[in-house]
């Protein structure tokens, strides 16, 4: 009678769905922030199958398992979806299913595709609760699961089946360490090695690992404490149907900081990537404390000297240095003299002081500055102003000259700006921060008439003067320019005057080039010289065609679909006569399907100035 009971408890569950979605975020470590959502499923409340064991337990004896775990998948992706949640998505996923008859392949990447969501986001997290004996068939059914951009994820490593076997064999992406290995593991000398070792061998095999069951702050600390990339547990937080979006960085103990970013990743590296944490002190400190801290931190060449603001926090002051407090101390009778004063006179407050979000490649004058004058070994970053640890001054030029070597392997040899590497890097990099810019594509009209003519170097002092008039009028740090090559070029600007920039361009061009003519030619408007077919041709002066392309987020997915747009913008840009600048109207910025949408241009008018004026172009629309 049970077994009757609860087949239609079960047949009505999945009939009307009647299902909740849980999500538990998953933490980076380093940085505090939530990488991804593990997405759980609970049944009907105050029901015996609102635990997921039962659920899924009598789903398997009735030979329903692939249709509830469909079910939970379809739900789970959906209401993904429908949270907007940030990050990946963990879904759980049994390898048991992989030997049902019932079972079909595709189906996980159909529902993606219904709910408008990347098959890279999502990560199919294997639960085994048997053994598993067929891996050939298992690993056959993960390859095709990365081959359509899934990643994999081995749950509950150490408990159950989930052994060193199933690891080694089906080489996951992520492995998490079962809430057993966590539990008491800051006292629990043999559990700490099981967890090191878990790690080394995971960093040999090019795998991430997540800390699975956290739930004490001494349990945090120690896997903070090793680096450990990822944790989950109740310590960050519970299951939620409507999940934590933000983790509260009192949870962590350790300063949190972006992981280090080479100089070839899409993101600019940044001040707080060097960050290194050393308690700060008081300059009431005396002397004698301030030695026996640099005795028991023999690495410690500074430590930071603050002072409490009214409201409790730490603004800086300076640093005291190492050597200044040895040649102090190893004066006649220094410590005698000494030992009981306060740091305060001490004090090198002449230090350099940068933000940690500020970009490493805005930096490199200050540095040079600051380490000419000071001989200065570190430097203090703030948060807002406030104390959040030490950088090395050595590291920090190591940053910057890696910077500067990949920026010079990628330059154009003749105008030295940035070539299409660092190009596409810079636009991936704005694409990313998710907030509006503008690209501009720059073309020079009748220039290959113009250099035949002329001669090669007068060409190069073409393409050289059009990149010093781009570099005075693009002159904000935060604005990119690039050489294409040939006579090609980008600017990419968040400045809300690229309209007006645009238009000095043109118009310091336009003024300029008349003079790089012998004075016939500028009589004539232009030169007389033969086509590519031998045709004498009449080419009017060197003009510019800016093709621009407002793109408010998340209007490209990569550095591929603004290449399309700018060209086609270029393109009919290049339709006009003369100087001119198309721009793209922003409603018609879009991802894949095209459409006729009015777009404005400027065009030339007769005393010079330009014209703003609408035409129909073809141009991509959402």
């Amino acid at each position: 009678m049970t077994a009757t009971i609860a087949s239609i408890t079960l047949d009505s569950i999945i009939q009307e769905k009647n299902l909740t979605v849980y999500f538990q975020p998953i933490v980076a470590n380093a940085s505090g922030e939530i990488f991804a959502y593990e997405a759980l499923i609970r049944g009907p409340i105050n029901s015996y199958f609102h635990s997921p064991i039962h659920l899924f337990n009598e789903a398997s004896k009735q030979g329903r398992l692939v249709e509830l775990e469909l079910l939970c998948r379809a739900l789970s992706i959906q209401q993904f979806q429908r949270l907007k949640l940030a990050g990946k998505l963990f879904l759980n996923a049994s390898p048991d299913t992989l030997f049902q008859p019932d079972f079909r392949a595709g189906q996980t990447l159909k529902m993606l595709e219904k709910a408008g969501l990347s098959a890279d986001r999502v990560v199919i997290e294997l639960t085994e609760h048997s053994p598993l004996e067929n891996y050939q068939m298992v690993r056959e059914a993960l390859q095709h699961y990365k081959e359509m951009g899934f990643e994999i994820a081995m749950d509950d490593l150490g408990s159950g089946y989930s052994g060193l076997r199933m690891w080694n064999e089906l080489r996951p992406d992520y492995v998490k360490i079962d809430r057993h290995f966590m539990d008491g593991i800051g006292s629990d000398k043999v559990k700490q090695q099981f967890v090191i070792s878990i790690k080394n061998i995971a960093a040999e095999l090019g795998c991430k690992v997540v800390a699975e069951g956290v739930e004490t702050a001494e349990e945090f600390r120690f896997i903070e404490k090793i680096a450990l990339p990822f944790c989950q547990g109740f310590y960050i937080a519970k299951p939620s149907p409507l999940p934590l979006r933000k983790v509260s960085q009192a949870l962590f103990s350790l300063p949190l900081k972006k992981p280090i970013t080479q100089t070839l990743d899409t993101q600019s590296p940044i001040i707080a990537e060097l960050l290194h944490h050393i308690p700060a002190i008081s300059e009431l400190t005396t002397v004698e404390y301030c030695a026996t801290l640099f005795n028991e931190n023999p690495d410690w060449e500074s430590i930071p000297v603050i002072e409490l603001s009214a409201s409790g926090k730490q603004k800086p002051v300076g640093l005291i240095r190492r050597n200044c407090l040895t040649q102090l101390l190893f004066s006649k009778f220094g410590r005698e003299l000494s030992g009981k004063k306060s740091i305060h006179s001490l004090v090198d407050k002449n230090v350099l002081m940068l933000e940690s979000e500020l970009p490493i490649e805005l930096v490199t004058d200050a540095i040079n500055a600051q380490s000419e004058a000071q001989k200065a070994l570190e430097f203090i970053i703030t948060e807002e102003g406030y104390y959040a640890g030490i950088g090395s001054i050595m590291a920090l030029i190591k940053v910057i000259s890696n910077m500067q070597i990949s920026n010079a392997r990628h330059a154009n040899p003749l105008t030295l700006l940035p070539g299409n590497v660092p190009i596409n890097k810079k636009l991936e990099q704005f694409i990313n921060q998710q907030s509006p810019f503008v690209v501009a594509y720059i073309d020079l009209d009748n220039f290959k008439p113009y250099n035949d003519y002329y001669g090669y170097e007068k060409g190069d002092q073409i393409i050289t003067g059009l990149a010093d008039i781009l570099r005075d009028v693009i002159n904000d740090n935060q604005d990119f320019i690039g050489h294409i090559g040939g006579d090609d070029f980008i600017v990419i600007t968040e400045n809300r005057d690229w309209e007006k920039q645009c238009r000095k361009i043109l118009s310091e061009f336009s003024e300029w080039v008349r003079h790089r003519y012998l004075p016939e030619d500028q009589m004539m408007g232009g030169i007389s010289a033969a086509d590519r077919f031998g045709k004498k041709q009449f080419y009017p002066m060197l003009s510019l065609s800016i093709g621009c392309v407002p793109l408010p987020p998340p209007a490209c997915k990569s550095y591929h679909d603004v290449s399309i747009l700018a060209s086609h913008a270029k393109s009919m840009a290049k339709k006009r006569k003369g100087n001119s600048l198309y721009i793209a109207d922003q409603q018609s910025v879009g991802v894949a399907l095209i459409s006729q949408k009015p777009v404005s241009y400027y065009a030339p008018k007769a005393d010079g100035q330009y014209k703003q004026s609408m035409a129909i172009g073809y141009s991509l629309s959402a």
